[in-house]
Order: C-alpha cells, then sequence, then structure tokens
C-alpha cells in the first residue's frame, strides 16, 4: 500500500512546484512580453503574450528620452563599494564572536542580533538627521560607508561557519607564528568562500534594488540610481509600460546573472551556515 501512495505523493508534489513555479515566472514573462510590445498591444483584449513584430526599439528609445546609462553606472558604484564593505566587516567581527570569550560576549551577541528586529524606518529620520548634519546628503556616502561596520545577519551567518570550524586548525597556525588576521585571513577565508558569496549575493541584491534610502539622501538627477530614475521616469512622463518594463528587465540581469554564477557557493553558504546553532 505504501508503495502505491509514493508514485501518487510524487506526482502530486511535482504537479504543486510546477504549478508553484509557473506563478512565480508569471510577473516576469509579462514584464519581458510588455518590453517588447508596441503601444497598440499593450491595452490590447485579450491581452497579448507573444507580440509580433517584437519592438527592439523600445530599449533603445528608453534609454535615449533620460540618462539611464548614467544611473546603471551610479548603482553599480554604490553597490560594489557596499558590497565590498560588507565581505571585508562582517568576517572580522564574526570571527571575534566565534572564538574570543571576552566577559559580556554573549550579551553583546544577542543585542546585536536583536538590531535586526528593529524596521528600518524606526531608524529611518534619526540616520537622515544624522548624515545631514555631517553634510552626506546628495553624496554616495550614506548608501557604503555604513556596509563598513557590518551587518548583523551576515555577522550571525558567518559566525555559524567559524564555529563549525575546529580551533585547532587555528592552534596549528599560531604555533607557525600567524597573528590573528594572518589566521582569519590564511586560514579561515579560504574555506569560508561559499559563505562570502552568500553575503556578496545578499549585499548586492540589497543595494542594487534599493529605492527607500536613495530616495531619502539623493536629490540631483546626476546622482540618481536605477530605482529612482525608474521611478522618475514614471512620474516624469505618461505611463510608457513598454519602456519602462524594457529598463525593468535590464535592471534585473546584473542580480540574476550573478546568482546564476554563484548559484553553487550559495547552495553552500546556505547548507553550512545551518550545520551548528
Amino acid at each position: 500500500m505504501m508503495i502505491r501512495r509514493k508514485p501518487i505523493l510524487s506526482t502530486l508534489l511535482y504537479i504543486l512546484l510546477s504549478t508553484g513555479s509557473i506563478a512565480m515566472l508569471f510577473p516576469f514573462v509579462w514584464m519581458l512580453s510588455t518590453s517588447l510590445k508596441s503601444d497598440v498591444q499593450l491595452y490590447a483584449w485579450p491581452p497579448v503574450w507573444l507580440p509580433f513584430p517584437l519592438q527592439w526599439d523600445n530599449y533603445v528609445k528608453a534609454f535615449t528620452q533620460l540618462p539611464f546609462g548614467l544611473w546603471f553606472g551610479n548603482t553599480a558604484v554604490i553597490t560594489m563599494i557596499s558590497v565590498f564593505g560588507a565581505v571585508l566587516s562582517s568576517p572580522i567581527v564574526a570571527y571575534g564572536f566565534a572564538r574570543y570569550r571576552a566577559r559580556g560576549r554573549k550579551l553583546l551577541f544577542m543585542i546585536m542580533i536583536s538590531t535586526m528586529m528593529i524596521p528600518w524606518t524606526v531608524v529611518m529620520i534619526p540616520k537622515f538627521f544624522l548624515f545631514s548634519n555631517i553634510h552626506w546628503v546628495n553624496t554616495f556616502l550614506p548608501l557604503t560607508v555604513p556596509s563598513f561596520f557590518g551587518n548583523a545577519f551576515y555577522i550571525f551567518l558567518l559566525r555559524q561557519f567559524f564555529q563549525t570550524i575546529p580551533p585547532d586548525t587555528e592552534e596549528a597556525a599560531k604555533i607557525d607564528g600567524a597573528g590573528v588576521f594572518g589566521i582569519l585571513w590564511h586560514v579561515l577565508l579560504p574555506v569560508t568562500v561559499p559563505v562570502l558569496v552568500t553575503v556578496a549575493i545578499f549585499q548586492f541584491d540589497s543595494s542594487w534594488n534599493d529605492f527607500l534610502q536613495p530616495l531619502l539622501y539623493l536629490n540631483k538627477q546626476s546622482l540618481f540610481t536605477v530605482s529612482l530614475g525608474m521611478n522618475f521616469f514614471n512620474g516624469q512622463f505618461d505611463v510608457q509600460w513598454n519602456y519602462l518594463m524594457a529598463v525593468a528587465c535590464v535592471a534585473m540581469l546584473p542580480t540574476i546573472v550573478l546568482f546564476f554564477i554563484g548559484q553553487k557557493y550559495f547552495v553552500q553558504g546556505i547548507a553550512l551556515t545551518g550545520m551548528k546553532g
């Protein structure tokens, strides 16, 4: 009886997963289809799923109406610096929490973890006044410098992984004369690559798609990011959905490419950090 049930359960599971996959892909397919439609096909009924002829010039027109090239460059600069800051700072803090037995370490760690529960909207106004008082508004500094001070979630991930590494490995390096940063750089970081790639992907996605913080700190058009530019495009002209979807398709490409490149390490990183509580 159990043998007969397994194929049925497997079939139901595949149907459920396939249905979920199609539902998840639906917005992307609709966005891609809309980006290639003519103005007439946008509001046609029944909806046009496969536009013909394909309007590839929608992409050219969208990128020539406003300086999206400049805004993509701004977003790339902010994202690269933020990723570098997160990957540089988080392992150092996580290593301290994982290895050093200082008094109050657990309390500090709990306080740090609890900061993840604070909604960003609560700290939004204090942070704006802080950065405004030090004249960082209309610069990239509020969007990049905080990443060099660590992130609670990334520190938690890395600490979990460091605790799975036997301390004997570090003891051998200490006997050979390695210092703290030598141990971290030469012994621990080479085996931490999957988790670091996971941190980089999370930070890349967070910075690249961030809208609210650039909206607060960047008022000059020459400093806009892609997300701000798309919002400006939407408000500056009548809603030209085919052009807007063309920009959205290009904007999501870097995230997709990065995920597929780092997919192997991403899965390993999530699995490894869940090995020990």
